[in-house]
């Protein structure tokens, strides 16, 4: 009986299709504190404007009787999970499709 993948691996698949980072290769660690540090600022901004919208649905809501302001705080809440839970799953993202070699 003949196997026809009795001689390779995965990892000789993987290893043919995964990215050569070339001059980003050496860049290391401190490439990567810039990216966390990066990415923590952005949360921090989209968690921001989150509460920002969460205030200005409150404030339009009861005080003003302001519905516009009330929806729009509505939508910068939105807006600011949104960009928090893509900020969040970027990491993870990037992770499955380098491991996966795509």
């Amino acid at each position: 009986m003949f196997l026809a993948a009795g001689k390779g691996d995965i990892n000789t698949i993987i290893g043919g299709i995964a990215p050569n980072w070339g001059p980003f290769g050496t860049l290391g660690n401190e490439a990567r504190v810039m990216i966390e540090v990066i990415m923590a600022v952005a949360i921090l901004l989209c968690l921001a404007i989150a509460i920002w919208g969460a205030a200005k649905q409150r404030i339009g809501a009861t005080a003003l009787r302001d519905t516009f302001s009330a929806e729009q705080g509505k939508g910068l809440i939105v807006a600011g999970l949104t960009g928090v839970f893509i900020i969040g799953s970027l990491g993870t993202l990037f992770t499955i499709v380098y491991g996966m070699a795509v």
